[in-house]
């Protein structure tokens, strides 16, 4: 086979980094990227792939605004509203939590304000109501009491939170320490090991869609599951599972990519690759389904509910 050159550039999580990091790996011949990994910078991102002719493989990013698009874009998650709606659906059906305080991330605009909306819509065309959504752009315990404080001024039975893990885990803190019984629901985003061990018993009973399952039995995921252990010596995340479905679509079809064929063609006239847990079936444009776990923070784990 040929031999693969891999080359790494951190986005910083700035979109004029971002497009830095394209345009140097465009310069240097890339014929694909893994990544990125949120929507706000495969926003910026994606323009200048197009115009390189670069696809950017994405394991993370589900903004709407990306999807049924035939660009350089392709994702292995989920769209934003697919997850959001199901997220609302199983709480709807629960029926143990009605007024929702909500917090959100305006750092990814791009991800958290569209799932937010599609959370939104379904949720109250079920019945529920949301408190009027706080915006955070920092963490820490001095950024977050204040959003804390907010969430819990008005009348709610429970709380959601749109936020990565790092800042839900803190968050979370900062609500036990005013509430120490109200139930929280996180977005998939929160859903990393960092939840659990930086949130500690703060996130006992969170309740947090996962698009994986930590406990599948299938043979492909254990022996991944197990090398993986062995390497980082921790668990894998959901971002480190979907990232590593991601990378061997690329090495598929650079495999059997054709003369004169790219890496989006290829992958299209071949549409259907195996993941770890799934297949994973792209459609014309590069859009996937994946499967939806809730799960609930226990233990120090996450446990499968739904």
């Amino acid at each position: 086979g040929r031999k693969v050159e891999l080359l790494i550039r951190d986005d910083q999580q700035d979109p004029e980094a971002a497009k830095r990091a394209l345009r140097e790996l465009a310069a240097q011949g890339v014929v694909a990227i893994v990544g990125p990994m949120t929507s706000a910078m495969a926003i910026p991102m994606v323009p200048i792939a197009n115009e390189a002719g670069i696809l950017l493989l994405s394991p993370t990013a589900s903004t709407d605004e990306l999807g049924g698009r035939d660009d350089h874009f392709f994702r292995l998650n989920a769209s934003t509203h697919e997850n959001a709606s199901r997220v609302a659906l199983y709480h709807l059906g629960q029926q143990t939590t009605r007024r929702l305080g909500v917090a959100y991330d305006r750092r990814n605009q791009a991800y958290a304000e569209p799932w937010l909306k599609s959370f939104t819509a379904t949720y109250v065309q079920g019945g529920g109501e949301l408190a009027s959504p706080v915006g955070f752009t920092a963490g820490g315990e001095a950024a977050l009491l204040p959003v804390a404080q907010a969430l819990l001024a008005t009348p709610v039975d429970g709380v959601l939170i749109v936020g990565n893990s790092m800042d839900t885990a803190m968050l979370c803190q900062q609500l036990r320490k005013l509430d120490p019984r109200v139930p929280i629901i996180a977005s998939e985003w929160a859903a990393t090991e960092r939840l659990l061990e930086l949130g500690g018993k703060a996130v006992e009973g969170v309740i947090v869609a996962q698009n994986f399952d930590r406990n599948s039995t299938a043979p492909r995921y254990r022996s991944f599951h197990e090398t993986y252990r062995e390497r980082f010596h921790r668990e894998p995340g959901f971002g480190g599972v979907i990232a590593f479905d991601a990378a061997n679509v690329l090495l598929d079809a650079l495999a059997e990519r054709q003369e004169g064929r790219s890496i989006k063609d290829t992958i299209l006239a071949r549409r259907r690759f195996e993941g770890v847990q799934e297949p994973i079936v792209f459609n014309e444009f590069g859009d996937v389904t994946r499967r939806l776990f809730m799960t609930i923070a226990r233990g120090g784990e996450f446990v499968v509910v739904d």
